[in-house]
């Protein structure tokens, strides 16, 4: 199932590796996180493969990669994807509302999503928080993270005072 998922993925982002990169990156972390915190690995495998699976859909309709444009456009090809590969409707429907508040976090607080929202917070730190200094980075951290395991990884990575 998830290699399968992969290569579904990576077809639609075709040439664009910093994508795929991404999701795999989230897919790493995903699995960490949940081999701590529990959860359906399944759903988890599935919405961190997929979570951006909307961006080129997004770019093109909108000339935007912003998230809310990303929640809107992933969950239908995402849904089309996992119908495809026969997952239960349940399943799916959860998956898609995970890839529909992936950005925002607002209809969504079941542990599957928290694993997913702090395995891509994990990977979008350098992007989005280079420019803190070290004491905001601490109070961010402590403040987006939803899972003791991600926050803990965050710390190990990204605070020197967690480093040895």
């Amino acid at each position: 199932m998830k290699d399968e998922l992969i290569q579904k993925m990576k077809n639609v982002f075709g040439d664009d590796q910093k994508r795929i990169n991404h999701a795999l990156a989230v897919l790493k972390y995903a699995e960490q996180i949940h081999s701590a915190e529990g959860g359906d690995l399944i759903v988890i495998a599935a919405a961190a493969i997929l979570h951006d699976i909307g961006i080129h859909q997004a770019e093109l309709k909108y000339d935007s990669a912003a998230g809310k444009y990303q929640e809107i456009e992933g969950p239908p090809i995402a849904e089309k994807i996992l119908n495809d590969d026969g997952f239960g409707s349940g399943k799916i429907e959860h998956i898609c509302k995970i890839i529909a508040n992936h950005h925002s976090a607002k209809d969504i607080d079941t542990l599957e999503f928290r694993v997913i929202w702090d395995a891509d917070w994990l990977v979008n730190i350098p992007d989005e928080c280079g420019e803190m200094n070290e004491s905001k980075l601490k109070e961010f951290i402590s403040r987006i993270f939803k899972t003791q395991t991600g926050r803990q990884i965050a710390k190990e990575l990204y605070l020197h005072e967690n480093r040895n």
